[in-house]
């Protein structure tokens, strides 16, 4: 009689079991037996500079909007903002005017605006204007204006 072969494990190149070694506990790891997060998505860097950027421009046009238009408005005179038919007060001399709007029924209106011409300096306009014999003018910043007036 023969003797049956001895069974085949599945890997013929298979190391003999042993006993394992007893070994030294560890601590364990924090994320031990947690699902681990993804990390965090990187910051859109590009994004972020354009948004710096687009916020130096919107200040920058503020600023500028601010020291320029403002600035040009706060310095208008009352010859630029007045118009046809108001009063006028001359608190500088004839060589030097200083014209300031009033009241007509005020005991200091001495001129009334007959005729006014605004993006001009040129004070023959008036000439062509009946019952204005005064012209005065003003010229420089962007702010010229030329006022016909007849004396009140």
């Amino acid at each position: 009689m023969t003797t049956p072969p001895p069974p085949q494990s599945e890997n013929p190149y298979a190391q003999p079991q042993t006993t394992p070694v007893a070994q030294q506990p560890y601590a364990p790891f924090p994320n031990q037996g947690a699902p681990i997060a993804p990390p965090p998505a990187p910051a859109g860097r590009g994004s972020r500079k354009a948004l710096r950027f687009l916020g130096a421009i919107v200040v920058g046009i503020l600023v500028l909007g601010v020291k320029f238009g403002i600035g040009w408005w706060a310095d208008r005179t009352d010859a630029e903002t007045t118009s046809v038919g108001a009063c006028m007060h001359n608190d500088g001399s004839n060589e030097k005017p200083d014209l300031s709007e009033v009241d007509c029924t005020s005991s200091d209106a001495q001129f009334k605006i007959v005729e006014k011409f605004d993006d001009t300096s040129d004070g023959n306009k008036c000439r062509a204007v009946k019952d204005a014999p005064i012209a005065y003018y003003q010229q420089g910043g962007g702010h010229n204006v030329v006022l016909c007036l007849k004396e009140v």
